[in-house]
């Protein structure tokens, strides 16, 4: 017997904000959940599987309209025809009192009950499939107690949407321990609402958050996609994951550390766009880079850094199937200001006034006040971008100073 876990479909997720990334592939972006689903549904017909599970947040929220329902019935439909059925629970997402608007479902899929869990046997296959879906969104009560005790001679699967013991990052929705999920004696539990895979236990029963199916925003990186589970002639179960995403998205640190030109630092970034593009296969790759480390073009990068940052992106584009969200640069000079600091010349005092200075509350307050007064004298577009109007954020430009200035200076003494 072979059956396919997936959970957290998000079909139609928003994807909010990608007005601001100027060139963002949108329609790439937005088409994505839909792509990943279909993807799922290939993969069933493929693999010839007895049945699919989906635990819970098939939908983002409410529709905008029907057409995100339309599409779903419509690949429920193409698993009819193949004669696969599907089980699936309503999550935080999709709630009972969320989704206003409802579509009849083609007769090969089981939506369970909200007020209670039910279970659905299959005795051709041997297996029964316990679940309950969510009434609300804000589910708190933990309801692995209220499942059925197992049935004796056949495969008892658990269908459940939950936060577990609690994740990062994730609403505490019908919390459980793994405690709650052992007692009950079934086979297998088929998790969803984690958005990364995980796999609390391998022996029996399996606890499996398959993760979700296609990520969404730069949080979550790596490969998405579902289980696919065969239970053996004698019991044994396999579970192997297998990746469905088109979008791939990664955050990928470029160490600058002893670039001597920009030309080399643009030749590591190519190696790790490459990197990353191998790894993707055919996905779009959606990158956050962060350059780090002491580098000879430190002052040149954040001096013009709109300039190296644009040869960035059009790098990527080159490249073919990479764009790029965001880029940060985190690098420093190579020269030794700790070491300069110790010096008792124009510049050693300097520094060691700038690092006395971030230590100096009351000076810091009083450096602010005459900043309020320059305030009132530059124009309403330039305050926010260049003025400070927090103590923390004249700490950020005091380290600047030194990262910038000094080496300046130095460059200017030799020259003289």
């Amino acid at each position: 017997m072979r059956f396919i876990h997936a959970a957290d479909i998000h079909l139609d997720s928003p994807l909010r904000g990608l007005e601001r990334y100027e060139g963002a592939p949108v329609e790439e972006l937005r088409g994505a959940t839909r792509k990943a689903f279909t993807k799922l549904i290939a993969l069933c017909q493929e693999e010839a599987v007895d049945f699919l599970l989906i635990a819970g947040d098939v939908y983002d929220g409410d529709w905008q309209d029907y057409n995100t329902g339309l599409f779903f019935t419509k690949q429920m439909a193409r698993l009819r025809d193949a004669g696969i059925p599907v089980f699936l629970i309503r999550g935080n997402h999709d709630a009972e009192s969320k989704i206003t608007r409802q579509l009849r479902l083609p007769d090969n899929v089981h939506c369970f009950d909200s007020r209670h869990a039910q279970s659905k046997p299959l005795d051709d296959l041997g297996v029964v499939v316990h679940g309950r879906s969510f009434a609300t969104q804000a589910v708190t009560e933990n309801l692995s107690t209220s499942y059925p005790a197992p049935i004796r001679g056949l495969f008892n699967i658990g269908l459940l949407h939950t936060s577990a013991d609690g994740r990062p990052g994730h609403e505490s929705y019908a919390p459980c321990s793994r405690e709650n999920l052992l007692a009950k004696g079934y086979h297998y539990w088929a998790l969803g609402h984690v958005h990364e895979r995980e796999v609390i236990g391998e022996e029996e029963p399996w606890i499996v958050f398959p993760g979700n199916l296609q990520g969404r925003h730069v949080r979550e990186i790596g490969g998405k996609g579902c289980s696919i589970v065969t239970v053996e002639s004698g019991g044994g179960v396999q579970v192997e994951h297998r990746n469905l995403d088109v979008v791939r998205w990664c955050r990928r640190s470029v160490d600058a550390s002893g670039a001597k030109s920009i030309d080399e630092l643009l030749s590591r970034t190519q190696n790790a766009f490459e990197q990353e593009l191998r790894s993707a296969g055919e996905c779009l790759v959606a990158a956050r880079l962060t350059f780090t480390g002491a580098c000879a073009v430190h002052r040149s990068l954040v001096t013009k850094p709109d300039a190296f940052i644009a040869e960035v992106r059009s790098m990527a584009g080159s490249l073919g199937n990479v764009w790029v969200e965001k880029i940060a640069l985190d690098t420093r000079s190579q020269i030794d200001l700790d070491l300069i600091a110790q010096q008792n010349d124009p510049l050693g005092q300097l520094i060691q006034y700038t690092r006395q200075l971030k230590n100096d509350d009351a000076a810091l307050q009083e450096l602010l006040s005459e900043v309020a007064e320059l305030k009132r004298k530059l124009p309403a577009e330039l305050i926010e971008r260049i003025v400070p109007d927090e103590c923390s954020l004249i700490r950020g430009l005091l380290d600047e100073v030194e990262q910038l200035l000094v080496p300046r200076l130095l460059e200017e003494k030799e020259l003289a």
